[in-house]
């Protein structure tokens, strides 16, 4: 049986429409071309028969070969260079830039074209392509044909692939073109993969070479307009970029992660679809784009938010949206897709839209706080009015139990963070009334505010293990109590609170400086592991937190990206990937080291 590349393995490639993973191999082995969230026409990350398209030397891996990759500066162009005892090659990688897109433009009209350039550096080079395109997650096998200018067209169902490769002349096999060739020093050979639907647009023709350079000149352009002046500005404008290489441009909203059922343990069934933008990240995600982005990105979420949540009854506001706002993202299983290394099910959707999640409105209520001044000192109706529905919603429910920020699905349970994204409602709340108009009650939020306060600092501290606890009445020490500092319901230096971060960092951390959300949980969670670096900070231990983050950020793959979470014993990459949170997390750590006082 084949054996699967590690999630470390792959670099990430984006037009901010869809994204694409390369392994070290030169395969490309995940792109979902329509969008982020739609159906893959390569998807070997999930099964070795659900397609892929492999460039690379024939002889990859034998004696004297090695290989080095990094993406251009600023940019997620990824340029490998393969050396051989015969000679040395570079593939240079890319999803299209629609031309002469520059800043923010990038990925309104993305033509949905993958881009591969070989360049023979040295030698001569024997070099094999296949391609082997399964549209549908895998469920098609197209029909071949092969077209007068050399290259070959896929059919299948709703998708079309249409793949050249310069002057080499490719020959379509029963399912798959494969092709050998040679590369001496100074050659180029540009070669692209567009996509098309069959009943409508047909895929677009662009000069390989000279897309390459657009595509390039495009991230450079979006780069310049941003700025950072905090600590560790490599690490935060790489982690800004990949952020953008999530972003969905068309919407502005922000996809948790490029892929689904990446697993959480190796063999194990926490295998979820990360495709889509959580609501709970909303703040967090909006800090980040504050700090290394810019306004236009941070209001161009905040937007996509209001139009999704849209007017707000009595049903709870869902955790996540599609990425243009869809609502029912119901859950079904792939059972014809192996899995990552056996890891099943495979899901398409995500049934978290349908739990009820308290904290989700703290998330953007407190992010409309943080952008109050850039909104106008009064809001406009569809503000106002979502604003006043939500606040009002969680003064009606905060009182019942929820899923908890780790979406169990067992039994509902009266969660800390949930609560404390409650209180943050309605005290940002408050704070916002006078932007509010005459529906704002900042008198009787006052006094929801402060019950719900009282009851966290009674009911959420725990005296026979002396911390706050993941949930109400529980003994189980979770991370997510390191939250609390961060949104400001204690300071870090709190004794409850100093005891609590104590007893995480000393029962959930580990010596690679990675925190666990919870005592059986088997892996180190990286958001976790960055909110630690945030409360030492806070708490005055700049030193130690210091320290922490560079431990920390040492987990990153040889090309600068995060999973979700990282084994503690192998240290491998855990879950799907790249993941927004873990790099936002990273971002947020940086400006916390920069400014301790901040947020």
């Amino acid at each position: 049986m084949e054996q699967q590349p590690a999630i470390s393995d792959y670099a990430f490639l984006s037009d901010s429409r869809s994204g694409a993973l390369v392994g070290r191999d030169g395969s490309i082995d995940w792109w979902c071309p329509r969008r982020f969230d739609g159906a893959s026409v390569f998807g070997r990350l999930l099964d070795p028969r659900a397609g892929h398209f492999r460039v690379a030397p024939v002889d990859l891996g034998g004696p004297g070969y090695r290989m080095e990759r990094a993406y251009q500066p600023d940019t997620l162009v990824l340029r490998t260079v393969h050396h051989t005892p015969q000679g040395s090659v570079a593939v240079t990688d890319t999803l299209a830039a629609e031309i002469g897109a520059r800043a923010h433009e990038m990925g309104m009209n993305s033509p949905a074209v993958l881009i591969r350039v070989v360049e023979g550096l040295t030698g001569r080079v024997r070099m094999a392509l296949e391609f082997m395109p399964r549209p549908e997650y895998g469920l098609l096998t197209p029909y071949l044909h092969e077209q007068p200018d050399g290259g070959v067209v896929a059919r299948a169902g709703p998708a079309v692939l249409a793949l050249r490769a310069g002057d080499l002349p490719l020959r379509a096999g029963r399912d798959r073109v494969t092709h050998e060739f040679e590369v001496s020093v100074g050659q180029v050979i540009g070669m692209d993969v567009a996509f098309g639907e069959t009943y409508g647009d047909p895929p677009a023709r662009l000069d390989p070479v000279a897309t390459l350079a657009e595509t390039t000149r495009a991230w450079e352009a979006y780069r310049e307009t941003h700025g950072y002046t905090g600590r560790y500005p490599e690490l935060v404008r790489h982690s800004a970029t990949v952020l953008a290489g999530l972003t969905y441009a068309r919407s502005g909203a922000v996809a948790a992660a490029l892929t689904t059922s990446l697993p959480e343990r190796i063999g194990g069934d926490r295998n979820y679809d990360y495709r889509y933008s959580w609501l709970r990240d909303f703040s967090m995600t909006m800090r980040a784009l504050w700090v290394a982005a810019c306004p236009t990105e941070a209001s161009r979420l905040f937007a996509w938010v209001a139009r999704s949540i849209g007017r707000i009854g009595e049903d709870p506001v869902p955790v996540l949206f599609g990425l243009e706002g869809e609502r029912d993202l119901s859950e079904h299983h792939c059972t014809h897709l192996r899995g990552y290394a056996d890891s099943r099910p495979v899901r398409i959707g995500n049934d978290a839209w349908r739990q009820r999640q308290l904290d989700v409105p703290g998330e953007v209520i407190s992010s409309v706080y943080r952008l109050r001044d850039y909104l106008g000192a009064t809001f406009d109706l569809e503000l106002r009015e979502m604003v006043l529905g939500l606040v009002e919603q969680v003064a009606a429910t905060w009182h019942l139990p929820d899923r908890g920020m780790w979406e169990t699905r067992d039994i509902e349970r009266h969660y800390l963070s949930s609560k404390v994204l409650c209180w943050v409602t309605m005290d940002r709340g408050v704070r916002l009334a006078d932007r509010l108009g005459e529906g704002a009650d900042p008198a009787r939020w006052a006094r929801v505010r402060d019950e719900i306060r009282d009851v966290v600092l009674r009911e959420g501290w725990n005296e026979r293990i002396g911390a706050y606890t993941g949930a109400f009445g529980s003994v189980e020490l979770d991370a997510s109590a390191l939250f609390l500092p961060v949104v400001r319901f204690l300071p870090a230096n709190d004794p409850r609170m100093r005891a609590t971060i104590e007893l995480v960092e000393r029962e959930l951390g580990t010596d690679s400086g990675l925190v666990r959300r919870w005592s059986s949980d088997p892996a180190g969670f990286m958001l976790c592991s960055f909110w630690l670096v945030e409360c030492l900070a806070m708490a005055g231990e700049q030193r130690r937190a210091e320290e922490l983050f560079e431990r920390v950020v040492g987990n990153a793959n040889d090309v600068g990206l995060f999973s979700e979470q990282i084994d503690l014993v192998t240290g491998a990459q855990l879950g799907n990937t790249p993941q927004a949170l873990s790099h936002i997390g990273l971002i947020n750590a940086a400006w916390r080291l920069t400014e301790p006082g901040s947020f």
